[in-house]
């Protein structure tokens, strides 16, 4: 299913971590509603609880999207599914959870069209997120349609290595542990993602020679989408999907 992407030359959407910037983000709301939205990828961020039950939360603590305190990892699935993730976003939202991967992945069922953008986030236990993760889409038949991506070039290649599964990475100055040369990180990579501030024509060319699949992040108004397709990219990854949708009904494009 992922080789639509680079067959495909008409833009395809990426919901970053759900429908980011009308929901709170890496809730199953803002899932919800990007998948409704018709999101061609769904993005979304996997760390581990205390108990080692995979969540789904994009950063280390907890202090910026949830009513607690103190890392994620310091705490049982139980305890995390207590607190609040939606009030700082808004009182409308008061009362939405963390979820759990498996809760996401019995969300998904209904929208097996979507790709998926599975992001580890770096940590000490970074590979056994990632078998556990894999296990999981394999239970529910999800892995011809998931991409993996970190920040972390060890597990890139991980990944790449042990499963022959598709990845995405980032430019090496964007990277822990990335490794040069011919058989280095890029060699482990199917996409790279590229951030708008760093993104030029030049450096889609120099990666698209590499054989890569380029996206950018993020392309929030059309002035930025318009930016990103004439550097030569299609794959858009969107806090706010509506402008890149937009868009692409006004080029005429289809999902």
């Amino acid at each position: 299913m992922l080789e639509r992407l680079e067959n495909n030359s008409s833009i395809q959407i990426v919901g970053h971590r759900g429908y980011k910037s009308s929901y709170p983000e890496n809730t199953l709301l803002a899932f919800q509603k990007s998948l409704e939205m018709g999101v061609d990828v769904l993005e979304f961020d996997l760390r581990f609880s205390k108990d080692k039950v995979i969540m789904v939360i994009h950063d280390e603590t907890l202090d910026r999207t949830t009513n607690g305190s103190g890392k994620v990892s310091d705490y049982t699935m139980a305890e995390l599914q207590q607190l609040d993730a939606g009030g700082w976003f808004g009182k409308p939202f008061e009362g939405l959870k963390i979820p759990t991967f498996e809760e996401l992945c019995q969300l998904l069922a209904s929208y097996p069209d979507t790709l998926l953008n599975v992001e580890i986030k770096p940590s000490s236990h970074a590979k056994e997120i990632a078998n556990l993760a894999i296990g999981m889409l394999e239970k529910y038949g999800y892995l011809s349609r998931s991409i993996f991506t970190c920040f972390d070039a060890e597990i890139i290649t991980y990944i790449y290595d042990t499963y022959s599964l598709k990845t995405q990475g980032f430019p090496e100055e964007l990277m822990s542990n990335f490794v040069t040369g011919k058989d280095g990180t890029y060699s482990k990579m199917w996409s790279i993602g590229i951030s708008l501030k760093l993104l030029t024509p030049a450096l889609v060319k120099e990666f698209q020679e590499m054989g890569l699949l380029v996206g950018c992040w993020s392309t929030d108004n059309e002035q930025q989408v318009y930016y990103a397709l004439g550097c030569g990219v299609t794959l858009l990854t969107c806090n706010d999907p509506q402008a890149a949708m937009h868009v692409r009904q006004q080029m005429g494009g289809i999902r």
